[in-house]
């Protein structure tokens, strides 16, 4: 019997919409914009085994991102249980978790430090990194001048050198120039070929699922449409989509 590594139950996430109000209307009248709910996540619960890959797919707005940002810490939930074991967790995920005002060099500290890891377990795996990443001389610049691409190599490089016990990947294996593309897929199925790994991967990419996981988690609307093995859940999607 393997242990769990992610036990989800009830899991409630929801985010406050603004009413669409003019801004001449709000002015002339005084009226604040409405805020309503959308509830991104409708009490979901599952349990991921230690050492699995589940790949989580479904139609744009079903949650899937949701599910990953409020696991890996970025979002917090309204009600339910996200127990991870006291397992260290990072999330790879365009626009999360950088601070743009800061070189990259820095974040790759401040992100270290953030995973528990120490300063100097962090300065051995530096050149590492830097050297992964191919930025080059723009390690040293702020963040916020990189483009998507830059940004997605450096998030990667993070991950793929300072190990977590527990990997989230949104989308992130798609982006970037092919050279890149093909050493960061090598390099990702080296770390999820670690048996006591945990990896989430949320992806449009069929392919990718079928190739890298055991498990596939389909969600529809904020609620579990269907939980199981990868060829009889990706079928199922294809047919319903």
């Amino acid at each position: 019997m393997l242990e769990t590594a992610i036990h989800i139950e009830n899991l409630h996430v929801s985010y406050k919409e603004i009413g669409s109000y003019s801004i001449k209307r709000m002015l002339l009248h005084g009226k604040k914009k409405q805020e309503k709910a959308f509830h991104a996540l409708k009490g979901i619960s599952f349990d991921v085994p230690q050492g699995e890959i589940l790949g989580i797919i479904g139609k744009n707005g079903s949650g899937k991102s949701t599910l990953l940002n409020t696991v890996g810490g970025v979002f917090s939930a309204d009600s339910g249980v996200i127990d991870l074991g006291g397992r260290r967790v990072s999330l790879l995920s365009i626009g999360v978790g950088f601070q743009k005002n800061i070189s990259g060099r820095e974040n790759i500290m401040l992100n270290g430090l953030l995973l528990g890891f120490t300063e100097q377990q962090i300065r051995e795996k530096l050149p590492e990194i830097i050297e992964f990443s191919e930025l080059g001389e723009f390690i040293d610049k702020p963040v916020k001048t990189y483009s998507k691409g830059m940004y997605s190599k450096l998030a990667f490089s993070i991950t793929a050198f300072l190990e977590t016990d527990i990997i989230l990947i949104d989308e992130i294996l798609s982006v970037g120039d092919e050279h890149f593309k093909k050493k960061s897929a090598k390099k990702m199925k080296e770390l999820i070929s670690d048996e006591n790994r945990t990896v989430l991967i949320v992806s449009h990419s069929i392919s990718t699922l079928q190739q890298l996981c055991t498990r596939v988690l389909w969600l529809h609307d904020g609620t579990i449409k269907m939980l199981g093995d990868t060829k009889e859940v990706l079928a199922a999607y294809q047919q319903f989509m």
